[in-house]
């Protein structure tokens, strides 16, 4: 019996959240790293949302970096993220490259989050996040991932700060 691509993706077993956390939650660039297992937006987010350690809150909103994700799904344009426990209102950086998600507590707190590539080498992958999760770690989104590009680690402490999700 042969199956279809669309069968094989139905069936395609997840493993549990990845996700490291720096448990100090100091001001430096990062608070951990998340390994999604794809780059559908709604998925992923929904299942960092839904599994996301209860020691540390809830979730409440989500600040994300558009070139991580498939916009074919919507990414781009996404503002809410429908996850078991209800909606979750969401939106992208102004500008970009940025490597992160910032998660908006409902405590108030934020944490930004490396975000892996899906496709990362498992050996890589968790050097990374261990690298993310560090208190002492200093290097950047992007020094972390191996990329050049501008520094713009500091975007997410400004966004939201008005409660207007843009």
């Amino acid at each position: 019996m042969t199956t279809s691509p669309t069968e094989e993706h139905t069936t395609a077993v997840r493993v549990g959240l990845r996700i490291r956390l720096d448990n100090s939650f100091s001001s430096g660039p990062l608070d951990g790293a998340w390994w999604p297992q794809s780059r559908d937006l709604q998925e992923e987010a929904a299942d960092l949302i839904d599994h996301f350690p209860h020691r540390v809150g809830r979730i409440s909103r989500l600040l994300y970096s558009r070139p991580d994700w498939d916009s074919g799904g919507g990414a781009s344009s996404a503002h809410k993220i429908r996850a078991a426990r209800g909606f979750v209102k969401v939106g992208s950086f102004p500008s970009d490259d940025t490597h992160l998600v910032v998660l908006s507590m409902a405590s108030g707190y934020r944490l930004r989050l490396l975000v892996v590539p899906h496709d990362t080498n498992a050996e890589r992958a968790e050097e990374i996040m261990e690298q993310a999760a560090d208190d002492r770690n200093t290097q950047r989104p992007a020094q972390l991932l191996g990329l050049d590009g501008p520094d713009q680690s500091h975007i997410g402490q400004q966004i939201w700060d008005d409660d207007g999700a843009h």
